[in-house]
């Protein structure tokens, strides 16, 4: 089973990686929406978590998700948007565009695992 992780930050996309992959995953990257998309199309079906962020160059996150939900084959997989968009209606947008969850930075691993736990993203390995 896979997860993407789409942010445009290096690091970022390292400390999810450093969460995420001790829970069974394994890990794709991307550095905007675009990428993600292209990764998809070359995993599916074996994505079934993302994690994305909202601001990014070439195709931001909820371009991504309007994307993704656009297409029925991906309909199954969980969005979780991790994000510095704390703004009500910003993220009432995101909820209607299909993302499952948000997880706003800064975080911590316990945070992240409880809200994937809370969408019925398994975590086998989580202690």
């Amino acid at each position: 089973m896979y997860a993407l992780i789409i942010d445009d930050s290096r690091a970022m996309r390292r400390i999810l990686r450093q969460i995420v992959e001790p829970l069974g995953f394994h890990i794709l990257e991307a550095g905007d929406g675009q990428e993600g998309l292209e990764r998809l199309e070359q995993y599916h079906p074996d994505v079934e978590l993302t994690l994305v962020d909202w601001n990014m160059p070439v195709m931001n996150g909820l371009e991504f998700v309007k994307a993704v939900r656009g297409d029925d084959q991906y309909q199954q997989m969980k969005i979780a948007m991790v994000t510095t968009e704390t703004e009500p209606a910003q993220m009432a947008r995101a909820l209607m565009a299909g993302v499952d969850e948000f997880v706003m930075k800064p975080f911590t691993s316990q945070i992240l695992i409880e809200k994937l736990k809370l969408i019925g993203v398994q975590c086998p390995d989580a202690a």
